[in-house]
């Protein structure tokens, strides 16, 4: 992912929750507030499974497998634990567009709703085949072939995998571990002119490193509307940027954003250009927006004597470096030394 970087924003986008390594304590003081407002019940079955729902589904990015492993702990209910996973991480894996590897190096296929089946099958548009998926697991247990009635006709297919071609090769230079997907959702039996459809272009990045107590990722989504009685391509994208830090401390970032722009109806090799520049553009703003309201949160809210004690007024000599004339010296002279420089 490119320079993900955390802030702790103004607007309340942000989010903090605790570190894997403390969500256990957060798990019972959750069941502790519970029993309070109760005193004279234990929590019920449903109550339990909805707290347990809660903390998979706002789980960070990388972390779920981490929340879970501490919720069977504390839950010590392998019924409500089980149920709860079963509903919670199919919600999870799709709102985090998690991308799993089919069997046999068959191919990758990202797990979203655009490119749901069932429950448990998603269609790979690029390899034509439907992967058979375990939630819980997050694992591609299988494949088959994709049916003619799950793939879009050879005119949307057209637009489709020359969109998919230049979103690759935008994904390729911008996220070192992105991937992508391009799905029809819409009006994927039309068979030539004529008739509106919808691709939506998928794509998720992301950087785990948990034994550097830090996971991130980059999730957009946009929707292309091709307009067939306008000649015009309605585009609308959705951004979210995640990024969690909990090394002796716990920030997380949760910024989203919402993009609309347009572009004429063109061939099939001219549309996908068109949208992969328009996508570049909005995505690369976005980033550099971010990184910049990061830093004038961070240092408008230092006060006026951080900088100041940031660095010593006078060195310990109690006497300014004299910039002008630094042969005084003896370091000066030996770097000289070392690099021939000296007379």
């Amino acid at each position: 992912m490119t320079n993900l970087t955390p802030f702790k924003s103004t607007d309340g986008d942000n989010k903090l929750v605790s570190p894997p390594s403390s969500f256990p304590r957060v798990i019972e003081k959750a069941m502790a507030d519970e029993e309070d407002e109760l005193p004279e019940t234990e929590l019920s079955y449903d109550q339990k499974k909805e707290i347990a729902k809660w903390f998979l589904l706002n789980a960070p990015a990388g972390e779920i497998n981490y929340v879970a492993k501490d919720l069977k702990a504390v839950l010590r209910d392998e019924e409500v634990y089980s149920e709860a996973a079963m509903e919670a991480f199919p919600v999870y894996n799709k709102s985090h567009l998690i991308c799993l590897e089919m069997p046999s190096r068959a191919g990758d296929v990202i797990v979203s709703s655009y490119s749901e089946i069932t429950v448990n099958e998603y269609l790979d548009p690029r390899t034509a085949q439907v992967a058979i998926v375990d939630h819980v697991k997050q694992i591609c247990t299988k494949v088959r072939p994709a049916n003619d009635e799950e793939l879009p006709s050879s005119y949307i297919e057209e637009y489709r995998y020359a969109l998919d071609a230049e979103v690759q090769r935008y994904v390729s230079e911008a996220y070192p571990k992105g991937v992508s997907a391009v799905n029809c959702v819409k009006g994927k039996d039309a068979d030539g002119p004529g008739t509106d459809f919808e691709l939506v272009v998928i794509i998720s990045a992301t950087k785990l490193s948990p034994q550097n107590f830090c996971n991130g990722s980059w999730r957009s989504v946009w929707n292309i509307d091709f307009q067939d009685e306008s000649q015009v391509l309605d585009i609308k994208g959705k951004l979210q940027v995640g990024a969690h830090y909990f090394e002796e401390g716990n920030v997380e970032l949760d910024a989203k954003n919402e993009f609309h722009d347009s572009t004429i109806f063109q061939s099939a090799d001219d549309c996908a250009i068109a949208i992969a520049n328009i996508i570049r553009h909005h995505e690369t703003e976005y980033l550099a927006a971010l990184e910049s309201l990061h830093h004038q949160v961070a240092y408008s809210k230092l006060p006026d004597n951080t900088f100041k004690d940031l660095r010593r007024k006078l060195p310990v000599t109690r006497t300014l470096f004299p910039w002008q004339n630094t042969l005084q010296f003896s370091l000066t002279r030996e770097v000289e030394k070392e690099l021939g420089l000296g007379k």
